[in-house]
């Protein structure tokens, strides 16, 4: 047996998000967990851990397993405690005292300043806050990892220092991730479990080259599925035309045979209906098709702190129709107050020195912290009270957002970052802008809905200025790059030296 032995797992709240699932998880196995937001990728990392029990099934640990857990958000509890105390914690009573060195071996492996050792985790940034609870995890030597979303709230070079510690200090070790990030699992992964309602699918292979494998399976299935619909079709058509014959005949036999044929019929059908797919809410964009040629336009401009102490410089530089500019940059070089900076500048903002924009541009502007949202309020309030387009319409738009009737009037505090961020998204592309300030776009939001955003922006040629820690989406969205370098923000003609910059400082 392996370290998890997964037999005949069902998983359900509201709805049904895992049925049938049997898996064995062995040394070595570095498991990618695909689902969207919502999908159960965190209730089963509980179930594995043993903090919560499936539905039906039943999960074996090998015997005297020790599981490392790092759940997304940091526990309450811990906020108000040092760091160093925190990570304590997670030895045995026994050993508390004796022990205690090995929480600044674990803080090493991340390399925390030791000036944030002794303060409490609550003041740290979100990404310290995740490398603490990362070290937590690893503070007591497990045997194996369960990380959920393990690069939320990470710049780009703490990924990369996240990535080359699992391929050292945790080699050898089982570990299950769960993860938007593309990149990150296709550099940390080599199998892939795709979680589905009806069926989920089990590749040993990294994210991509399952998804592919995935998508071929996919298509397949659709394939016979139509194949399976057009015999269904053809079953009733045939128990149409007997039913017909039997009663103007007077002929109980046909009429039975009828009834016969219907019924595979509705066999047939029955199974369509499970098949699966995917439903992940549309992220759609709008176009507004702004027709100046020169939409923003930078003359020696100063980025600086709130405080004033400089950050960069722009020199001259111009945005263009169609443009999707990403902003490249260390974390805290400065490009979120670019962007706060961009959005002052807006028409109808209180404006930017030696920024230009053109009268004609509607902007659209979503921040990491998705301040767009009022603090309160419901999904259904917040498109009621933001456009004049009717309730009916409004719960029309939530739907195909990917809420449905039971969660459009929940307050948004009950609501997942995801589902959040979708809602602003939604918002977003409602007031119609041709130009896109996005800060992180694609945090928290699922791989479904982050290749569905990737879609839209470039089915729609989208201006965009854009900052993203997430590597695919970067790759695939950018037509021009800037990057932060020497407090001066110069045009480079790739992410790649960027991206190799950062991995070497991991």
């Amino acid at each position: 047996m392996g370290a998890f032995s997964l037999r005949n797992v069902c998983l359900s709240s509201q709805q049904i998000f895992v049925q049938n699932l049997s898996l064995s998880i062995g040394p070595g196995d570095r498991i990618g967990l695909v689902a969207g937001n919502g999908g159960g990728k965190s209730t089963l990392l509980r179930c594995l851990a043993g903090q919560a029990e499936p539905q039906t099934g039943e999960i074996v640990r090998a015997r005297g397993l020790t599981i490392g857990l790092v759940e997304q958000d940091v526990p309450s509890a811990l906020l108000p405690l040092d760091v160093r105390a925190a990570l304590r914690l997670a030895l045995g009573p026994e050993v508390r005292e004796s022990e205690a060195w090995r929480v600044d071996v674990a803080l090493d492996e991340f390399d925390m300043p030791q000036s944030m050792r002794d303060q409490p985790l609550g003041t740290l940034s979100g990404g310290w806050q995740r490398l603490a609870l990362i070290a937590r995890s690893w503070v007591a030597a497990p045997d194996a990892l369960l990380l959920d979303e393990p690069t939320n709230h990470l710049d780009l070079g703490k990924i990369f220092r996240l990535e080359a510690w699992l391929a050292q200090a945790a080699r050898g070790l089982p570990v299950v991730v769960a993860s938007h990030d593309r990149s990150f699992l296709d550099a940390v992964t080599n199998r892939t479990l795709f979680l589905r309602p009806e069926e989920s699918r089990f590749f040993a292979l990294p994210y991509s080259r399952a998804r592919a494998a995935l998508a071929e399976e996919d298509a397949s299935v659709a394939s016979r599925h139509e194949r399976e619909a057009k015999e269904a079709q053809r079953l009733r058509r045939q128990a149409g035309a007997l039913k017909n014959v039997g009663i103007n005949s007077g002929s109980d036999l046909l009429q039975k045979k009828a009834k016969q044929l219907r019924e595979r019929a509705e066999g047939i059908e029955a199974v369509l209906k499970a098949a699966h797919k995917d439903r992940p809410g549309e992220i759609r964009l709008t176009h507004g098709g702004a027709q100046a040629r020169v939409l923003v336009a930078f003359d020696d401009v100063e980025v600086a702190t709130p405080s004033g102490t400089r950050l960069f410089r722009i020199p001259k530089l111009h945005v263009f129709a169609g443009d999707r500019l990403v902003v490249l940059g260390r974390n805290g070089a400065g490009k979120s107050r670019l962007m706060a900076l961009l959005h002052q500048a807006m028409p109808g903002g209180a404006g930017a020195a030696g920024i230009r924009v053109s009268p004609s541009v509607v902007p659209g502007h979503l921040d990491q912290a998705l301040a767009s949202l009022p603090s309160g309020g419901t999904p259904l309030a917040v498109l009621a009270g933001s456009f004049d387009i009717g309730d009916q319409r409004c719960r029309s738009l939530l739907a195909a957002a990917g809420f449905p009737v039971e969660k459009q009037e929940r307050p948004l505090d009950q609501l997942s970052l995801g589902q959040r961020a979708r809602l602003a998204l939604l918002v977003l592309r409602l007031r119609q802008p041709d130009l896109y300030l996005l800060d992180e776009p694609t945090n928290h939001v699922d791989i479904a809905g982050q290749e569905q955003l990737e879609a839209e922006i470039l089915a729609h040629g989208a201006t965009c200025i854009l900052v993203s820690h997430d590597r695919h989406f970067v790759r695939t969205v950018g037509t021009r790059f800037l990057q932060i370098d020497g407090r001066m923000l110069r045009e480079v003609d790739s992410p790649e030296p960027f991206f190799d910059e950062m991995a070497a400082a991991g």
